[in-house]
């Protein structure tokens, strides 16, 4: 038996299709492997792209050899056309699906890259916020766009879509209405996320105050905000209220912040000790930044005065407890130092007290007691 014996006859062209195909495998193997090494080279010397080259393995391990694939059977043989034309779209759909895969994940290891090299646990905190909220909120609507994109070309690849999207566009008119305004709250959502990411009214950890709650911004999605509030209830707001209505930001500057105490004391009590006593608390207090400790009268009324403890924190939280910390201080030094000068209803009552009792000495004597 002669070796041309075993050779298979490469005159059939199903024969070199399945060459073909062999080949192709085998290219997109070693193509495959090249690339690994390039990348890996690459991470090497750039640690920052190592976690995208890491989330694109995946889909370039089905890209390429899709790819080679779909070549190969550009040289298919016509007969039978039908079943070569099924397969070669599926490959063609599956592509288009790891493509838009890919660029998924190349998007998503961008955003983890950039977060994780920006870190919002820091005293100042105010740059990686910036960064961190422009990053997920552009990258969260580049994939709703890129998977948009890519379901719409995998979806023109079928001649029957085709045909019905060219019907619709020769009689659009009323139907382009309605799926315009059908599609508003998605449109607007999306517009209003490109706004926040470029002009940041608010941003990652920000604190806010939304419908009368206080709260952190915890996450910003492509079409809702997550406001953490602080007594771990979530708030979800659309994201076009923070463009259409208005709303408190404490850290849209500085995450520094102004407490204010506010107390009720008689007339009397001399302001000087309260003043060092504050000073006192403050001092011994770690939530006190060192900036801000005012003690001033802002108010009066006809029975007492109102003073206000302004004090000064790096963030909200630290001065709330500050806050707290001095208006339990304060009003624990006037009980114990001046507990007269409390607030109190009093009244003058010697003189019509010595006038009833003339007149009538058990009445006098009930008034005596409401005295004492």
């Amino acid at each position: 038996m002669n070796f041309s014996d075993w050779m298979p006859d490469l005159s059939h062209p199903w024969t070199r299709f399945a060459l073909t195909v062999v080949v192709a495998l085998a290219v997109a193997g070693l193509l495959r492997r090249a690339v690994d090494m390039v990348l890996r080279r690459f991470a090497l010397r750039h640690p920052r792209g190592a976690s995208i080259i890491a989330r694109a393995k995946a889909p370039m391990d089905v890209i390429v050899p899709l790819a080679m694939l779909l070549l190969a059977f550009r040289g298919a043989p016509d007969e039978p056309a039908r079943l070569i034309d099924g397969m070669e779209h599926v490959i063609a759909v599956l592509l288009i699906g790891a493509c838009t895969w890919f660029l998924v994940r190349c998007i998503g290891a961008l955003e983890a890259t950039v977060s994780r090299f920006n870190p919002i646990d820091l005293e100042d905190n105010l740059r990686a916020r910036r960064v961190q909220t422009q990053v997920r909120v552009l990258s969260r609507t580049g994939m709703v766009v890129v998977i948009v994109l890519g379901l719409g070309v995998a979806l023109m690849t079928f001649p029957v879509v085709r045909q019905f999207g060219a019907s619709l566009l020769a009689s659009a008119g009323l139907a382009g209405l309605a799926v315009g305004l059908a599609a508003k709250p998605v449109l607007g959502n999306l517009i209003a996320g490109i706004q926040i990411a470029l002009t940041q009214p608010i941003r990652i950890d920000d604190v806010v105050i939304v419908e009368g709650e206080w709260g952190r911004i915890e996450e910003i999605t492509s079409t809702y905000v997550v406001v953490a509030i602080w007594d771990e209830r979530r708030m979800i707001v659309p994201l076009q209220y923070f463009i259409e209505n208005p709303f408190q930001n404490w850290t849209r500057t500085s995450s520094q912040i102004l407490g204010s105490v506010m107390l009720w004391f008689d007339y009397g009590i001399p302001l000087d000790p309260l003043r060092d006593e504050l000073q006192r608390i403050c001092k011994d207090a770690n939530e006190w930044d060192g900036r801000v400790i005012v003690l001033q009268v802002v108010d009066a009324s006809d029975k007492a005065m109102q003073l206000r403890a302004l004090v000064s924190s790096s963030n909200s939280g630290k001065s709330f407890d500050l806050r707290c910390k001095v208006r339990e201080g304060l009003i624990a030094f006037v009980r114990r130092e001046f507990p007269e000068y409390l607030p109190r209803l009093r009244g003058e009552l010697e003189s019509e007290l010595r006038a009833v009792d003339a007149a009538s000495p058990p009445f006098a004597s009930k008034l005596a007691n409401v005295r004492r």
